[in-house]
């Protein structure tokens, strides 16, 4: 009798119980959870003083956005090495549907980068902390 099939299950479970502990890992994460204080959260009535002059990053995200929760980190960190060249900011879709509808965001997580209230950038998915620093200081 012939039991080839068994390390074929044993390799299928293996490829289950992988993807079931990265969901997990994702669904347990929070996008806006331990924010760094370098981190401005905006809403409707007040993103437009915010990118009137300088350079801003705006993170447009939703919390329940699975690539947003891994998009989050990587903004605090941003936000902590730019404090002093730039602003980095955060706008909650969800509950700012003006500012979202304004400049068309479609999929989330997507990031706008302003310079004196023009956008200069759009990056859209998850990037990483090389690449928007890199569009950042681009535009400093």
């Amino acid at each position: 009798m012939s039991y080839w099939w068994i390390p074929a299950i044993i390799i299928v479970l293996l490829f289950v119980y992988s993807f079931y502990k990265k969901y997990t890992m994702l669904k347990n994460m929070d996008a806006s959870g331990s924010e760094s204080p370098n981190v401005i959260t905006l809403n409707d009535s007040i993103y437009k003083n915010q990118i009137k002059s300088g350079v801003t990053l705006i993170d447009f995200w939703a919390p329940w956005c699975m690539p947003c929760k891994v998009q989050g980190p990587i903004i605090n960190e941003v936000a902590d090495e730019m404090v002093d060249k730039a602003a980095i900011c955060k706008i909650n879709i969800d509950d700012n549907k003006k500012a979202a509808a304004e400049f068309g965001i479609r999929s989330i997580p997507t990031i706008l980068i302003f310079k004196d209230g023009k956008i200069v950038k759009q990056l859209m998915g998850v990037k990483s902390k090389t690449v928007i620093t890199k569009n950042l200081l681009a535009h400093l």
